[in-house]
């Protein structure tokens, strides 16, 4: 997950990146906690009903949560705590950032949400 600030707002991604085919699939989500990481999940599992997806995540407390309802063709396996070069994601997040927010500051969160659509 990456936060790109702007101004006093911010957009918070929720991104999966399948390997096998370069495919992604992201959420724009209001927060970083339990209830945006239900949604997501949801999201995902009725986007592709019949695969199984194995996320690797950090230990964000959201993604730990007693409270998480995780659909049947999801699972999740952790990284070690401090460790964001073993995530994944995190490379794909370098590339975007680089590629279309360094030194870049945006005015709306329309603004961000149309450039990171154009990077991806």
């Amino acid at each position: 997950m990456s936060i790109v600030t702007i101004y006093e707002n911010f957009a918070i991604v929720m991104e999966l990146l399948m390997p096998h085919t370069g495919e992604s699939f992201f959420l724009i989500a209001g927060g970083c906690n339990t209830e945006w990481m239900n949604v997501f999940l949801e999201e995902l599992s009725q986007a592709y009903p019949y695969d199984y997806f194995l996320l690797v995540m950090d230990n964000a407390i959201w993604h730990k949560s007693s409270t998480l309802k995780i659909p049947t063709n999801i699972g999740f396996a952790f990284i070690p705590p401090y460790t964001p070069e073993m995530n994944p994601i995190e490379q794909v997040w370098k590339e975007i950032r680089k590629r279309g927010f360094k030194n870049k500051a945006f005015r709306t969160l329309e603004d961000v949400m149309n450039q990171l659509q154009d990077v991806i």
